[in-house]
Formats: C-alpha cells, sequence, structure tokens
C-alpha cells in the first residue's frame, strides 16, 4: 500500500462527537483476503484488540471508534498490508504483535522495523516493545538478566541469540543450564540413570534447541560438545569461556548458587540469566539468588537488566489475561499488608 493508498475518509466533527471514522483503500485485491485472514478473523481480532468496529466493502476497510484507538488500528492494519506487500505471510501472532506494537507510542518501533536474530533457520523478530529492548541488550552487552513472567519468550529469545552467535563463529558452543529440582536439586528419588533424571528439567531448553535449528544439527552439537544442558550443579568448579551460557529458571537458585554460577565466566563468553520472580519455588525463609543479584549487583557497568511484563506475553492472549489477573491480586495483597502493617505501628511507637 503506498503512502497514498490509505486515506481518512467521514471524519466526524469533534466537537459533535468523540468518535471518529477513517477509510483505508487496499490496490492489490489479490492480498485483501490475507489481510483479513479466513471468515474475517483477523479483523476480528483486530477490533477485539483495538476496541473499534471493522468493516470491508470491496477493496476499502471503514475503521470507527474513539480516535485515539482507530489511529492506533490503522496503524496496525498498514504496519500488516506492508508485511504482505514485501511477500511475507500473517499469522494470528503477527496480529497480536501488530496490535501490541501500535499501543505504543514510539515511532521507532513499527512493525518492519523491529529488531531480528538471525539463524539458519530464518530471523526471530521481537513481537512486543519489551522484546525489541531485550533483544537490544542480548546483542551488546556481556551479561544480561532476562526477568519476566512466563509467556515473554525470555528464554526462547536468549537461546535464540546463542545459537545465532555459534552459527557465525562469535562463540565456540552453547552451554544451557538450569536447577533441575526446586532449589535442592535432589535427583537420586527419581527413576533411571542421571540423563532420565535430569532431562525433564530441562526439557524446555531442548524444546527452544529444536525449534531453532534441525534436530540433527542439535544431536550432533550436543554429541561433540558445542552444545551442553547441564543442571546447575554441574557448573560447580569450571571456567566457562568463549562460550554462551544461560541460566533458566533462576528465581530457584539460592544466594550460593547464584553466585557460583556468575563467577563460572570466562575469556570471551557471553552470559544470560532468566527467571520469573512471581513464581519461586524456593523452601519458606530461603533467600532467592536471582533477587539477591539483582540487589547486588544492578548497576554494575558491563550488566543489563530487563524486565519484560503482562504487555510482552507472546503466548494465547488468554495467557496474558491470565498472567495479568495474578499481578493484580499480587499488587491488591501487598496494599493490604503494607496497610496492615502501618495500622499496627502506633504513634507512640512511630514517634519514638
Amino acid at each position: 500500500m503506498s503512502d497514498s493508498a490509505a486515506f481518512p475518509a467521514n471524519r466526524t466533527p469533534p466537537e459533535r462527537s468523540p468518535a471518529k471514522a477513517v477509510t483505508l483503500h487496499f490496490a492489490d485485491n489479490a492480498l485483501l483476503p490475507l489481510l483479513l485472514g479466513d471468515h474475517d478473523r483477523h479483523l476480528v481480532r483486530l477490533e477485539q484488540g483495538f476496541g473499534v468496529r471493522l468493516s470491508c466493502r470491496g477493496n476499502r476497510v471503514a475503521i470507527a471508534g474513539e480516535p485515539a484507538r482507530v489511529e492506533m488500528a490503522q496503524s496496525a492494519l498498514t504496519s500488516l498490508w506492508r508485511r504482505l506487500e514485501r511477500g511475507e505471510g500473517i499469522s494470528a501472532s503477527d496480529v497480536d504483535t501488530a496490535i501490541r506494537l501500535s499501543e505504543v507510542d514510539d515511532p521507532r518501533l513499527p512493525l518492519s522495523d523491529m529488531p531480528a536474530i538471525r539463524t539458519r533457520r530464518g530471523a526471530v523478530t521481537a513481537r512486543s516493545p519489551g522484546q525489541a529492548a531485550y533483544m537490544d541488550l542480548l546483542a551488546q552487552h556481556e551479561m544480561v538478566f532476562g526477568l519476566g513472567p512466563a509467556g515473554t519468550g525470555k528464554t526462547f529469545l536468549a537461546v535464540a541469540q546463542a545459537v545465532a552467535m555459534l552459527q557465525a563463529g562469535k562463540v565456540d558452543r552453547i552451554v544451557l543450564s538450569r536447577p533441575a529440582v526446586e532449589a535442592g536439586e535432589r535427583l537420586g528419588f527419581l527413576p533411571g540413570d542421571l540423563k532420565e533424571k535430569v532431562d525433564p528439567y530441562l526439557r524446555p531448553l531442548y524444546d527452544a534447541l529444536n525449534e531453532l535449528m534441525p534436530s540433527e544439527q542439535v544431536i550432533r552439537r550436543l554429541g561433540n560438545g558445542e552444545i551442553e544442558v547441564a543442571p546447575l550443579a554441574f557448573m560447580r568448579g569450571r571456567t566457562l569461556s568463549h562460550a554462551f551460557v544461560i541460566l533458566d529458571e533462576a528465581q530457584n537458585t539460592t544466594p550460593m548458587q547464584m553466585k557460583m554460577f556468575l563467577t563460572r565466566m570466562g575469556e570471551g563468553t557471553r552470559m544470560v540469566i532468566t527467571g520469573d520472580l512471581s513464581q519461586i519455588d524456593l523452601p519458606a525463609g530461603t533467600r532467592c539468588g536471582l533477587r539477591d543479584a539483582l540487589d547486588t549487583l544492578e548497576g554494575v557497568p558491563g550488566l543489563a537488566v530487563c524486565r519484560l511484563s503482562h504487555r510482552d506475553v507472546v503466548r494465547h492472549p488468554l495467557v496474558v489475561r491470565i498472567v495479568e489477573a495474578y499481578e493484580q491480586r499480587a499488587a491488591a495483597e501487598r496494599e493490604t499488608r503494607d496497610a496492615r502493617r502501618s495500622r499496627d505501628v502506633s504513634p507512640e511507637v512511630a514517634g519514638t
């Protein structure tokens, strides 16, 4: 769609009504069905995402609703159309990405200009503003802490950056690690040999690798040591040089385990530590190693911290609402606790 292909029409004067109507004209009738989706499902998703009314007649799409929402929907449709003009497809996740990016008042983040991690299986692109910032940090810093709820892509993007750097020859190997069991790493109670005990805890890392590389290449690189997937306990006493090292589920480490891991860093090594501070499985009374590290290290030169939120969740839209609901409940519980503490402090005590 050229710059002149989309034009505003039927604007309602603001003094008469807050509503706004815009009509977009799309010249290529062959691409228009791809924009709309099967049974107009993309159009329906955009309506739900922006709270506007969308209707299509011929090669025109009309948008009506609150002015700000109409402008965001117009921006999303324009971005998706340009994607089709470049010969790229559109999926439901692409529509969700366009919705998230259009809600951000940042001209640097149109859908077509998002950062990408390039692997031999194709480019991995950011699907939210938070992911874009995270990917920039992964490319620029030697140590990155990626924090956020489930579904924000913090582990997958870290593995993608590791694969890209390995394939480009910038590191010699990838080392992926997790606490094998909640904090204690007690594997002896599980059936099978060591690999059978450990693999279920490391499966998300294998899944990410298999999505980013051909399975036969994953098997070969695991066999020759270019990729190592191991529980955190196996890191003790080692120095990891010229490697891309990822510690996943870091909220389930103790301060001692975290310090041990961070000090494995050798020459030419990148480290990424990912975790979700809302899902700590440590025993009651045990300090979280991830939180302890952030309190101690944030602001240290060469180290970066990226905090993702429910706005960066890129799974099913219902997951976004679930994460947001839990965050709201946690915030309400904190307010209740703070209010209770303030009531428990008498004026006499407060004045001493």
